[in-house]
């Protein structure tokens, strides 16, 4: 099975690449025979420009996007700035190829200075993913600074996310049931309209 993680941290080191090492890390222990690769998209900046800009791809860009495109699963970290993800972080995904992430189980995590940034997992992340076609799972982890100083919680949410995102690959993981429209549904006439109307017509009521 061949997980990537893919980490947008701008700095080196950075608190966004110590939360991909983590739920890395678990991953690795939860999937002993798994095949993780983390992809430091700082590493790749330049050329992501020169691909997005020529259409001219760097053998790393290359061997970093046919790594994506086989994944298993993917976990995709990123710092917050302004409420959002970072502009390196969607750089990566914009030259992704068409397609590559269909159906692909993504756990998500991110990084921001308070719990206020939180709000950009739901608000560019999810969105994000929906729209490349893939499957964020529920269960994102978010680290604002604070939580660096309480080890033991922070451990135990990577702990949970990466369960489930080990479920889904297992296909354990199922999406909760939708309700099924009934003939007691509301917005159901419940029989043919031109018999309701042909009624009504004639008797002035339903």
């Amino acid at each position: 099975m061949n997980i990537v993680v893919i980490s947008a941290g701008a700095g080196s080191p950075s608190s966004t690449r110590k939360l991909a090492d983590r739920m890395a890390g678990v991953v690795a222990e939860q999937l002993p025979g798994a095949s993780v690769v983390t992809i430091d998209v700082r590493e790749l900046a330049g050329d992501l420009v020169t691909a997005m800009t020529s259409g001219l791809r760097s053998e790393p860009v290359r061997q970093a996007l046919d790594q994506v495109s086989h994944a298993d699963g993917v976990i995709a970290v990123t710092p917050v700035f302004n409420a959002a993800y970072s502009g390196l972080f969607k750089l990566f995904f914009d030259v992704l190829d068409e397609g590559s992430l269909r159906g692909v189980p993504v756990l998500l995590g991110a990084t921001g200075g308070t719990a206020r940034h939180s709000l950009a997992i739901d608000q560019s992340m999810v969105p994000l993913f929906y729209y490349l076609r893939a499957v964020p799972l529920p269960s994102p982890v978010f680290a604002a600074t604070d939580d660096w100083a309480d080890p033991h919680s922070l451990d135990s949410r990577v702990r949970e996310a990466v369960g489930l995102f080990v479920a889904a690959l297992s296909g354990g993981a199922q999406a909760p049931a939708r309700p099924r429209t009934t003939q007691d549904d509301d917005f159901d006439p419940g029989g043919d309209f031109e018999e309701m109307l042909k009624k009504v017509h004639e008797t002035g009521t339903w």
